[in-house]
């Protein structure tokens, strides 16, 4: 199906403004300020949390809550009350759970990332480890949501093949029952050619026998369909428009089939809710559009990389877009402690690639890696976060952390769960103690080590990053 027409775009942006007692110009004539007697942009917001797209009254308000929610409340069917995304909804053993999107998807605000969960790493946790941090996290300290993908683990071979992971987590649901109703499953479709109506389907469908589930709450994009330079992981984000008639994205599949796809699974219960990871502002409204326009389920999520060194989201009209006051649809941030550097133990001693001109020293790194950062792949695919720029801010944010008598780890932690578009931080272990230092940040039982940022160390945090704005995407490398 098509999208919704971009000619309607206009007509909107025209009525909300003649609603608000303004013509078409903007401006707002005196003896209209008081006289009209359509509802606010404001009113409406707190009916629907859709004010983008839904300024003509209660009517039309009680309508979109309807839309929107569909795709975003139980499977069982039943009625749901609409919120504000984001909102903290509920406390399980310490451990917030947040609103995600406008229904009743609720998550803990700390979520287990899983990429390496049974994989071919020289660290990645095996199934026995795995089920002992589900068991501390979900069992003992009231986490509730899981993200994985239908790709994972990363890295896979023939002993540790793509869908391990669903597996591995499908074991440890079905040693109880009750298992299901404290975890939200999100897992995620390969993106690209890959997404299909067909393949949005069947993957799904895959999906749920590793599980070992009748439904899933959160089904992904795991990369866009179409072209775009902001599914990019430290590339060039500039938009090449010849790039759009490469073979691999030639056809690729509409908004509207994919909103007809996931809507068609929601309405069969097989899934609560959908969105899209390593996407944009334009992906999301024109998804939201594209659903509203077919009478289908709008996403109710978007997932990036998010750090205090990647504020990309923040400034790109994603976050903006997500609002409440806009498509109410929940963040989930990925890569919070940029691969382990936002750690700071690679600060002393420089990943094992970044040492060529010192071949004892990397060899010593790279049979002994303290980290990602220290294998040969690992550490060249993931240099964004490693590049002069990054390592420039991650310096300066150690020196803040210091100052303020804590570890890098729980300023970037704290950082990302301090902001107002975050719903969720998902992040990934490789032994219960790295899992017991996360879950001290977010346990409200824990008063010392879940304590807010302070107001003065968030304004010296902003100091850092307006001189140096997006770092993983520069490089004192270029030329060289």
């Amino acid at each position: 199906m098509a999208c919704i027409s971009a000619s309607l775009v206009p007509r909107v942006v025209s009525s909300r403004r003649r609603e608000a007692g303004r013509d078409a110009n903007g401006e707002t004539p005196s003896s209209s300020k008081h006289k009209t007697g359509a509802p606010s942009r404001r009113h409406v917001v707190q009916a629907a949390g859709l004010g983008s797209l839904f300024p003509w009254g209660d009517k039309m308000a009680a309508k979109a809550v309807t839309l929107n929610s569909r795709g975003t409340g139980s499977s069982s069917g039943k009625k749901i009350s609409a919120g504000p995304a984001n909102e903290t909804v509920t406390v399980v053993n310490g451990m917030r759970h947040k609103r995600l999107g406008g229904g009743e998807i609720f998550v803990s605000e700390f979520g287990l990332g899983t990429q390496r969960w049974g994989g071919a790493d020289f660290n990645s946790p095996d199934e026995k480890l795995c089920h002992e941090m589900l068991d501390l996290a979900v069992l003992e300290k009231g986490v509730s949501l899981i993200d994985t993908a239908e790709q994972y683990p990363i890295p896979s071979d023939r002993a540790h093949p793509e869908g391990n992971t669903e597996k591995i987590i499908g074991r440890w649901l079905a040693k109880d029952q009750s298992r299901r109703d404290k975890v939200v499953l999100a897992t995620k479709i390969t993106g690209g050619a890959n997404v299909t109506k067909k393949n949005i389907k069947k993957d799904l469908e895959g999906s749920l026998l590793r599980f070992g589930v009748d439904h899933i709450d959160i089904y992904n994009l795991h990369w866009p369909a179409r072209y775009t330079p902001q599914s990019n992981w430290g590339q060039s984000l500039q938009y090449h428009l010849d790039t759009e008639q490469a073979p691999y994205y030639k056809n690729h599949a509409s908004f509207g089939e994919i909103v007809e796809a996931m809507s068609e699974l929601i309405d069969q219960g097989k899934l609560r809710g959908w969105g899209m990871c390593n996407d944009n502002a334009y992906g999301l409204t024109a998804s939201c559009y594209a659903a509203y326009a077919q009478n289908g389920h709008a996403p109710c999520v978007m997932q990036n990389d998010f750090s205090l060194i990647n504020r990309r989201v923040e400034e790109n009209g994603l976050s903006e877009a997500s609002s409440p006051v806009n498509e109410n649809v929940g963040f989930m941030a990925y890569n919070v402690l940029a691969g382990g550097v936002l750690t700071g133990k690679y600060l002393d001693v420089a990943a094992a690639v970044d040492n060529p001109n010192d071949r004892e020293l990397a060899e010593k790194l790279l049979s002994n890696p303290r980290g990602r950062m220290d294998d040969y792949s690992w550490g060249k695919t993931l240099y964004r976060y490693r590049s002069g720029p990054a390592g420039d801010a991650t310096r300066a944010y150690a020196a803040l952390a210091s100052d303020a008598g804590m570890s890098l780890t729980e300023l970037a932690l704290k950082w990302a769960a301090s902001r107002d578009a975050v719903t969720t931080s998902l992040i990934g272990h490789t032994s219960i103690d790295q899992l017991q230092e996360t879950l001290q940040y977010y346990d409200q039982n824990e008063t010392d080590k879940s304590k807010p940022l302070p107001d003065d160390l968030l304004w010296e945090v902003d100091r850092v990053h307006m001189r140096n704005r997006l770092p993983i995407f520069s490089s004192d490398r270029v030329g060289a």
